[in-house]
């Protein structure tokens, strides 16, 4: 997997979109009045200039699929810091043709952190999602692997949670020739990444190998209820109610019953006996109270899940470690959150009763 290269024209827009997040914040608000959200957050002041920057731009959701993953990987790439490459970043192939990135520090592993990117089943990728994954292999000491798992709509629903229970048992198969200890194994995601690794964990219930941690990032947990964010943050350039319904339409066959755990994994009969949780959300998200929501699910079964705020920040936040020292410094807090949950010396799953 190649790193991204830039036109001229692109490294000034970079330079350009970097240089306004290192002005003063107060300068910042200037330009842009930072929103407050009804928790009493203000948006931080340099995601608020980016934010209104991008609210000029192209919406994704006027465009194909083909368009829109062009159009979103050439933002990703800009919006990215260039995190620096690991020791080991070995290409995979796992099953039939499904393509992952392992990265390593080439040190003793503290275990394998398996990450599912975003991007609401139909955009976003393994490279796209590169600077988080490196963070997360240079922060824990893990292996990360990353899941280019197969996109909607040319493969709708489940193709993407066969795809990552087949990563599942890759890992667990392979993590020992890894040198890390398979019943070390910490699953992560973010939004639909977060659900893909909701549903993942809620499947692999009664195996005998679980993983020791779900990470839940900004998740889409429940396409049943509207909750209140949603209409708060209908318009955020970052993720709108007119791009959730596209990535839905796009992702759902007609006969899906939305109430599908696979597909709300809120919905499920019983969370009992799943893995403990980090479930993090940002103040500016439409999708924060379905992740609240699903945090205090995970409460009431019984299940330990540490819930993380970033209140100034919006969806998607780990994409923009680049052009918003905020949010940069937000995913570092993320990946140590990660990193002291590897500091147990056993996994303590709690067993259903």
């Amino acid at each position: 997997m190649s790193a991204a290269r830039f036109t001229v024209a692109q490294r000034m827009q970079r330079a350009f979109l970097v240089a306004l997040s290192r002005l003063p914040a107060g300068v910042q608000r200037l330009l842009a009045r930072p929103p407050v959200n009804s928790a009493g957050e203000s948006m931080a002041p340099d995601l608020a200039l980016l934010m209104k920057l991008v609210e000029s731009g192209p919406d994704f959701s006027d465009m194909s699929a083909v368009e829109a993953r062009a159009t979103t990987e050439r933002d990703l790439a800009l919006f990215a810091a260039r995190i620096q490459p690991c020791a080991v970043e070995e290409e995979i192939e796992i099953g039939d043709g499904l393509p992952a990135t392992r990265y390593s520090s080439g040190t003793r592993s503290r275990g394998v952190v398996l990450f599912f990117h975003g991007g609401g089943f139909v955009i976003g990728s393994r490279a796209s999602y590169t600077a988080p994954a490196r963070m997360l292999a240079h922060g824990t000491g893990a292996d990360v692997l990353s899941v280019e798992y197969r996109l909607a709509p040319e493969h709708p629903f489940p193709a993407a949670h066969d795809d990552a229970l087949a990563a599942w048992r890759y890992v667990v198969a392979h993590a020992a020739d890894w040198g890390a200890d398979p019943q070390r194994i910490v699953v992560a995601g973010e939004s639909a990444g977060g659900n893909i690794t909701a549903v993942l964990c809620q499947q692999l219930r009664d195996e005998a190998v679980q993983p020791m941690l779900q990470v839940l990032i900004q998740p889409a947990t429940d396409l049943v209820e509207h909750r209140p964010s949603q209409d708060e943050f209908a318009g955020s350039p970052a993720l709108s109610a007119k791009q959730i319904a596209w990535f839905v339409e796009n992702y759902l066959p007609a006969a899906t019953n939305p109430a599908d755990p696979r597909v709300s994994p809120f919905r499920a009969t019983s969370l009992a006996g799943l893995p403990p949780a980090i479930v993090n959300l940002a103040g500016f998200d439409p999708l924060h109270d379905d992740g609240l929501a699903y945090a205090n699910a995970l409460l009431q079964a019984g299940v330990p899940a540490e819930v993380t705020r970033e209140g100034g920040l919006v969806h998607g936040y780990l994409s923009y470690t680049a052009i918003s020292p905020s949010c940069r410094q937000a995913t570092e807090r993320l990946v140590s959150s990660v990193s002291t949950a590897l500091n147990r010396t056993t996994p303590s799953v709690p067993k259903a009763s």
